[in-house]
């Protein structure tokens, strides 16, 4: 079993990371770490409200007030598509029109999207290492960073780096520059918890919205003015994803079809992808009272 537990491993490691990287991302996020990498990405977005001028936006807006689930169930989705099509798929080509023109309403700051793109490529890897079945392979680490510069260039961002060292620099640097306490911080970081809490049964809830915090760093608790969970709990969720890790591995075989791209029990779109397109996902156009501080002025680049 261990032996056939490594086949797509086996199949990673024939591969080239950087020609290769949309197939590697696909067999090690969607055979061998689906759970993994949607947990992790979950994560890594929370930790993109760790910054005033991100939070700031999306508390405006009111979509983490009035549409948590959906607006996560839209960015979840879309990433899904282009990782599982590719991004110049038709689906994947049609999910970056979604999310271009979404961003391409505000004026957002370059090194704040650079940011967003680098907790894609690293958050995942850093909770792989603690949690994951098996070690990331070399592979499929660099996979991953090529994987997401491809997208964010298609993105119109800018100045990504072309080093994975450098990429994980610049996002520690942008970390230590702008992990600050601010109110929207406090505001978007309770929804987002609150609409974790809420998938748990209601008697659960309040044990959830623990184990959430128990799951952030101190910048993290810093940032949005969240106590520390006790001790115990910390440790607790710890052994336990380990636990769940070791089970994996000895119980689980390889997966025979990917799970991205498939939700069918999504929340908002039951069943997807059936009946849906990567256009109908998206957040709604922004509300009349914004204040145009947040809105782009200028027309919005064209994705390379």
């Amino acid at each position: 079993m261990v032996a056939d537990r490594m086949r797509w491993r086996r199949r990673i490691e024939q591969l080239d990371p950087a020609r290769d990287h949309e197939e590697i991302y696909r067999i090690s996020a969607g055979h061998e770490f689906p759970w993994d990498y949607t947990r992790a990405l979950e994560f890594a977005l929370f930790r993109t409200y760790c910054v005033p001028s991100i939070s700031a936006l999306l508390d405006a807006t009111g979509e983490f007030r009035d549409r948590p689930q959906r607006r996560y169930d839209d960015t979840q989705l879309l990433m899904a598509e282009l990782a599982a099509h590719g991004y110049d798929s038709p689906r994947g080509r049609e999910a970056l029109r979604v999310i271009n023109r979404a961003h391409g309403r505000y004026a957002i700051d370059n090194d704040d999207m650079r940011y967003v793109l680098a907790t894609f490529v690293y958050d995942p890897i850093d909770w792989l290492d603690r949690f994951g079945w098996r070690p990331l392979t070399e592979h499929e680490r660099l996979a991953a960073f090529h994987f997401y510069r491809q997208v964010g260039l298609r993105m119109a961002i800018r100045d990504i780096p072309s080093d994975f060292e450098e990429f994980r620099a610049f996002k520690r640097d942008y970390e230590a520059a702008n992990f600050r306490y601010s109110d929207a911080n406090a505001r978007v970081g309770q929804y987002t918890v609150g609409l974790f809490a809420s998938w748990f049964p209601a008697p659960l809830r309040p044990m959830a919205r623990l184990g959430v915090r128990a799951m952030l760093d101190p910048p993290m608790l810093a940032a949005f003015g969240f106590r520390p969970a006790p001790r115990w709990l910390t440790a607790l969720s710890g052994a336990t994803l380990r636990a769940r890790a070791a089970a994996v591995w000895l119980l689980l075989p390889p997966r025979r079809v990917s799970k991205l791209g498939t939700s069918p029990r999504n929340r908002t779109y039951p069943g997807y992808p059936t009946g849906y397109r990567p256009a109908d996902l998206g957040a709604p156009a922004p509300p009349a009272s914004l204040d145009e501080r947040w809105l782009r002025r200028d027309p919005a680049p064209e994705p390379q």
